[in-house]
């Protein structure tokens, strides 16, 4: 099973598929803000969303067009600027008329086109300027821009997140997966804050494809946090158009199966990882491993929980060894825990054993938190479970950036 990542690999990178943007001044002028995504034959898709019971008017159409065609889509049409959410039934007319404006301008079928929105809550959409530049983009759809997609849904990131692998069947064959996902703030699953999409050149069906997704999502997506809030758009949109001419997957438990599925997680984890990497503010990047859990979902809730703690996540801006925060955050955390068991270290550098602390050189486990990637390992000392999750530190530009999103 073998899976390499291309070089500035993107999501139009797997065969088959198209990109635009256009510059529609939703929020400012002056940079690209649509993304239009075409795949030259209808693609088999599977898609996740925000759990949040306020949900934007896109993540509302979408969900029901999963239910009504998940083995035929053609296009993805994206904005930033503008999350049409709390918006009312202007809303739902304005993500309708974005879909149908891709569908007649490309000359696709109804209920063919996929729509996302990422921007600022309860601002009308400026619908007339957004069907503009999909009528723009729909005259320039090349394979080569697919990197300035992940740069037009960008709101507050800080740089683009985009990604590619070539994957190696058993069988002899090869397919790609590529992908760009947004997200810098109000990260949390489930889902997690950001928007995503997932491109491959392989053929599988729709709950074959429904099924690796959330495998992989549980892995990737839902194990990443910068602040603990989750958004009312989150979307990850995985797509399989088959151009790559292999007969289909049917079985992710087959060779073939398990290759895919370590190749879209790879791209998925990338993803999910450049996400933590530009969250908001941060100036640290975080691995939190919990290991000796009851069960792997233990070790999961124990971890996510110490990586949402904005007392943990401040401590580790002062790269301050503070271990009695990342005890007690496991503690209320829910999971099984026997505080007399815990061993904790920083930095590969215990410092707590059996839930007392060590005699350990304060400095130095500050020198080994105060670099740009920081490692917390946990063990909890009762069982086989286990789960690594990633996220960031809180710094005072997180404060600026957040109480100033508005203005």
């Amino acid at each position: 099973m073998i899976h390499t990542f291309l070089e500035q690999g993107h999501v139009t990178s797997p065969a088959g598929w198209r990109a635009a943007t256009a510059a529609c001044a939703i929020k400012k002028p002056g940079r690209d803000d649509l993304a239009l995504l075409l795949s030259d034959r209808p693609c088999a898709a599977a898609a996740l969303f925000t759990t949040n019971t306020v949900k934007a008017a896109p993540v509302l159409y979408d969900m029901v067009l999963m239910q009504r065609n998940p083995g035929g889509l053609r296009a993805v049409v994206i904005n930033s600027g503008n999350a049409n959410a709390c918006t009312g039934s202007d809303g739902d007319a304005a993500a309708l008329a974005m879909v149908q404006a891709v569908e007649e301008r490309l000359g696709l079928e109804a209920s063919t086109c996929f729509v996302m929105s990422t921007g600022t809550i309860g601002v009308p959409m400026p619908v007339a300027k957004v069907t503009q530049g999909i009528a723009e983009a729909a005259e320039r759809l090349s394979p080569a821009h697919g990197p300035a997609l992940a740069r037009a849904i960008m709101t507050t990131d800080t740089r683009p997140k985009a990604c590619a692998v070539r994957v190696e069947l058993p069988s002899g064959g090869v397919c790609h997966i590529g992908g760009m996902a947004k997200g810098a703030g109000m990260i949390h699953p489930n889902m997690a804050t950001m928007l995503a999409v997932v491109t491959t050149d392989a053929a599988l069906p729709s709950d074959t494809l429904d099924a690796a997704l959330r495998h992989v999502a549980d892995r990737s997506f839902h194990s990443i946090s910068i602040d603990g809030d989750t958004s009312t758009n989150d979307t990850l949109l995985v797509l399989a158009n088959g151009a790559a001419g292999l007969p289909p997957i049917t079985d992710m438990q087959s060779p073939d199966g398990q290759a895919f599925l370590q190749g879209l997680l790879a791209v998925c984890q990338r993803l999910a990882q450049e996400i933590v990497r530009d969250g908001e503010g941060a100036t640290r990047f975080v691995t939190i491993t919990v290991r000796g859990a009851t069960s792997d979902a233990d070790a999961h809730l124990a971890a996510m929980t110490v990586a949402k703690s904005p007392l943990v996540k401040t401590a580790l801006f002062g790269a301050d060894p503070n271990w009695g925060r990342v005890l007690c955050a496991m503690g209320y955390s829910g999971a099984t825990l026997d505080p007399n068991r815990v061993v904790l270290h920083f930095g590969g550098l215990k410092v707590l054993e059996n839930g007392l602390p060590l005699d350990f050189d304060e400095k130095a486990a500050h020198n080994l938190l105060n670099v740009p990637e920081v490692q917390i390992e946990a063990d909890l000392g009762l069982g086989d479970g286990a789960a690594t999750v990633w996220t960031c530190d809180f710094s005072y530009d997180y404060v600026k950036i957040n109480a100033e999103y508005r203005t």
